[in-house]
């Protein structure tokens, strides 16, 4: 799939049903979803974007960042955020029998998540689920390298937050021979739990998504928001003005 460069990484220009297909109907992936945070952390950290950079998907997740894509391209790109790939993909693969598998999060959202699937999905084939302790992302790999050796699952969901869940599949993918999908969702587990709300798709789609998740979670996410959107929009400007 074609890639277009957005501050130092390579997005994807594709869109929530072709995610889902490559997801439901293809094998070795790794999909990571970006938003401005992502782009701008991976300016200045070689690690991440290097690690972003291996996936085989990048999508373009939140406002600024399928605007900035649009910008560039010259063509109209929508959000693809972890959210509707979750959902869709998982309901695109009911009738194929896709099997899914879940790493991150703490006991009690992660089986409130699954729950709330079971309700929305009935027939979901769910192999299992893994509530890791608090470990960097490369000693969680190396930990869990035989539990990833030998899962039955095509797509593993992985909610640690940016950027360790980018960081710990980029590793296990490196420790193992595996042909199951990987997709890096972050909250996705909280907002199907109930534990969070999901902002409405209208204010998500005038740019505005991030305003309630400040103010559900000010201490965790005012840099991400205040500073990092703000050094994006920098950024980006710098790479349209000069050509960098």
């Amino acid at each position: 799939m074609k890639t277009t460069k957005v501050l130092e990484t390579h997005i994807t220009e594709t869109n929530v049903d072709e995610v889902s297909k490559i997801l439901n109907f293809s094998s070795n992936n790794r999909i990571a979803i970006c938003n401005a945070n992502t782009l701008v952390r991976s300016v200045k950290d070689l690690n991440i974007r290097n690690a972003v950079n291996n996936f085989t998907i990048k999508t373009p997740d939140g406002f600024p960042v399928a605007k900035a894509l649009s910008f560039i391209t010259k063509k109209k790109f929508s959000r693809v955020d972890g959210y509707k790939v979750f959902l869709q993909s998982i309901s695109d693969g009911l009738d194929i029998n896709r099997k899914h598998y879940f790493f991150g999060n703490n006991e009690n959202t992660t089986q409130k998540m699954i729950e709330k699937l079971k309700e929305m999905f009935p027939n979901i084939n769910i192999s299992g689920y893994i509530c890791p302790e608090q470990m960097t992302a490369v000693e969680l790999a190396i930990k869990h390298k035989k539990d990833f050796q030998s899962i039955n699952a095509d797509i593993v969901w992985v909610s640690l937050g940016f950027p360790k869940q980018e960081l710990f599949i980029d590793k296990i993918c490196e420790e193992i021979d595996t042909n199951t999908n990987f997709v890096g969702i972050g909250g996705v587990f909280d907002w199907v739990a109930g534990r969070k709300k999901k902002a409405p798709e209208w204010l998500a789609n005038i740019g505005l998504e991030w305003l309630l998740r400040l103010v559900q979670d000010p201490k965790r996410l005012y840099k991400r928001y205040l500073v990092d959107n703000t050094l994006f929009i920098v950024y980006f400007l710098r790479q349209v003005l000069f050509r960098i």
